[in-house]
């Protein structure tokens, strides 16, 4: 995907989800095509902005040491990407059991476009005393899952709202294990002043 087809589909999706999410039902495309075209990129977002904001421009006098910082980076981007993935498995894991048609391939796409509120939005993470408002694009992220898990994954209509229920559940557990996993490894980091 280009610079300019990334754009579009993201005004898509934020502007228009229900559309969105019908064109995405029916394209073809790979996992590996979406890791490079679509989930590398956006993912990079909120992982560059936070290393930005907290290791370059600092919380007031509080700083991460760069070295710290960079890790961060690394390590929160390579748990943003394995999550996209254990998402979709899970979404794929749950659908028998709520009627809904076992795809992995429509699941994939599921976990790949609900994150792109939350990624756009972790462009705040560079002021770090508005990496607070980053939670409204995550809120919007749910309600993007709430839209096209049930367009892709084809739940009977009575069954759609509780495995959607199940899958946000589920993606919550995944964020807040990675936001802990990071935090452990790295608040410790934080300095006063630090260069």
């Amino acid at each position: 995907m280009q610079v300019q087809a990334i754009i579009s589909r993201v005004q898509q999706l934020l502007l228009n989800p229900k559309a969105a999410w019908a064109q995405i039902d029916t394209e073809a495309v790979s996992v590996q095509d979406l890791y490079k075209s679509w989930i590398a990129p956006l993912a990079a977002i909120p992982a560059v902005a936070t290393f930005v904001g907290f290791s370059l421009l600092g919380l007031g006098l509080f700083r991460m040491p760069l070295v710290s910082g960079l890790a961060q980076m690394v390590v929160g981007y390579a748990l943003s990407l394995a999550a996209v993935y254990l998402f979709a498995l899970i979404i794929d894991y749950l659908a028998p059991q709520f009627g809904a048609q076992k795809n992995f391939n429509q699941a994939f796409k599921v976990a790949a476009y609900t994150p792109t509120a939350a990624w756009i939005a972790g462009i705040f993470n560079i002021i770090p005393a508005l990496a607070i408002v980053s939670l409204l694009g995550a809120l919007y992220s749910l309600y993007l899952l709430f839209v096209g898990l049930p367009a892709l994954m084809k739940p009977p209509e009575d069954k759609a709202t509780v495995y959607t229920l199940a899958s946000i559940g589920c993606a919550i557990v995944v964020e807040v294990v990675i936001a802990l996993v990071v935090s452990r490894l790295f608040v410790p980091a934080i300095v006063v002043g630090a260069p």
